[in-house]
């Protein structure tokens, strides 16, 4: 009970959760486990549990906080950021019901096994005040309006997503003498996962504290443009007719009127956006991969694990509201019929665990992530610096038949 009403976050790397166990939740470190959510963490550890039918259920709640910090000359000229270039954008993330079923068939030297879990996302994250990849673009926007008495600008941002990968497993654990067991079986990734975008309210700061609406700074700069082009054809016309086009004067004229000409074309292209964005986008996809395992029992005592699992190739298609290609490249990856990359990477997992004597269990747990293997959107594998890392350790306490004190503690470096 004292578990189950521990609100924690769902541990794992970028795309992956480990926690899959109630008993995750008083000690990490599961990885060399002999029980039942090793069915998860340790499955062919699974094959030294007591011969029969095994089945857990595991129900969770998970609240997160999520703090972005993103830094752009941008977001100076933005009316709300004070003249900072750094801004911080809060997320509250929630997964109300992260399910796990655990389940095995242990006959002699043979376990059969099956999972359920919600092996990555789990819930949903919304950012009341949208992201940086969204303001910074509307910053640009103004800064390139410079010229039309542009000085900055004001809009409310909105992100929401919801993300969850289901996973089946099914696989078999074969005890091959009473200190050895081997493991392989397949898990199977279903995606879903809705996104919802906005932009609205989008200003430009025309001076002295005045804000217009986009859309109408877009028109009087247009205005401008025709205005100033029309001059600029009248002004070539008279050198044209007097046979004049050799002229320096010439020249100018018409290196001008390719500038506003270009000037027309990208205020053109941001009428578009006069009315904000608005996105909407559903995603789905599936994917098989294997998982292997090893467990060595040196004693009574001692207890080694490994398991691996394999990069799981997920191509997420898209059912969007955005049906053209965008000038703000965070919308592209919502296109509609896009189909996104979202691999979940391979994972080494390695675990030891001691029982100095038979109440008392020391636990030891690494995890490696292959991120940089992976194949995400727009190649953002790329732009990590190194594949992410987890170092577990754990310690259990059996103080009476009905009592077990535990501590235990996982670090991350993503």
């Amino acid at each position: 009970m004292l578990a189950a009403t521990t609100t924690s976050a769902t541990a794992g790397g970028i795309l992956t959760n480990t926690n899959q166990s109630i008993d995750f939740l008083r000690n990490p470190a599961r990885d060399a486990s002999i029980a039942l959510d090793g069915v998860y963490s340790n499955p062919a550890g699974v094959a030294f549990m007591p011969e029969g039918f095994h089945v857990g259920f595991n129900w969770q709640y998970a609240h997160q906080t999520r703090t972005i910090t993103s830094t752009n000359d941008f977001f100076k000229t933005g009316r709300k950021n004070h003249g900072q270039a750094t801004k911080t954008f809060e997320g509250t993330a929630d997964a109300p019901c992260i399910p796990s079923l655990q389940a095995a068939y242990n006959k002699g030297d043979w376990s059969i096994q099956f999972n359920f879990s919600v092996p990555g996302g789990g819930g949903k994250c919304q950012y009341a005040d949208g992201l940086g990849s969204f303001e910074s673009v509307v910053g640009n926007i103004a800064n390139q309006l410079k010229p039309f008495g542009a000085q900055g600008y004001d809009m409310d941002g909105f992100m929401e997503g919801r993300q969850y990968y289901f996973g089946v497993q099914l696989g078999t654990a074969y005890k091959i003498n009473e200190k050895l067991a081997v493991y392989g079986g397949l898990r199977l990734l279903y995606g879903t996962a809705t996104y919802k975008a906005k932009i609205s309210n989008i200003m430009v700061n025309v001076g002295e504290g005045l804000y217009a609406p986009f859309g109408n700074f877009l028109q009087s700069a247009a205005t401008t443009v025709d205005n100033n082009l029309e001059m600029v054809d009248a002004g070539m016309a008279q050198y044209e007719a007097a046979g004049a086009t050799a002229a320096p004067q010439y020249a100018e004229l018409a290196a001008t009127k390719t500038q506003l000409e270009g000037a027309k074309q990208s205020i053109s292209s941001l009428q578009k956006y006069s009315q904000g964005v608005n996105l909407l986008c559903n995603q789905t996809s599936y994917g098989v991969a294997p998982v292997i395992g090893v467990d060595y029992k040196l004693n009574d005592r001692f207890n080694f694990a490994a398991k691996y699992e394999f990069k799981t190739q997920i191509r997420m298609k898209n059912e969007s509201t955005v049906n053209e290609a965008s000038e703000i490249s965070a919308v592209n990856k919502f296109r509609d019929g896009e189909e996104v990359n979202e691999d979940a990477p391979a994972m080494l997992t390695v675990g030891a665990q001691w029982s100095p004597i038979s109440e008392v269990r020391l636990s030891l747990g690494w995890h490696h992530y292959f991120d940089k293997e992976a194949s995400w959107y727009d190649n953002a594998q790329d732009k990590l610096d190194h594949n992410s890392n987890e170092f577990l350790a754990g310690a259990e306490w059996d103080v009476t038949d009905r009592l077990t004190v535990s501590l235990g503690g996982q670090l991350t470096r993503y």
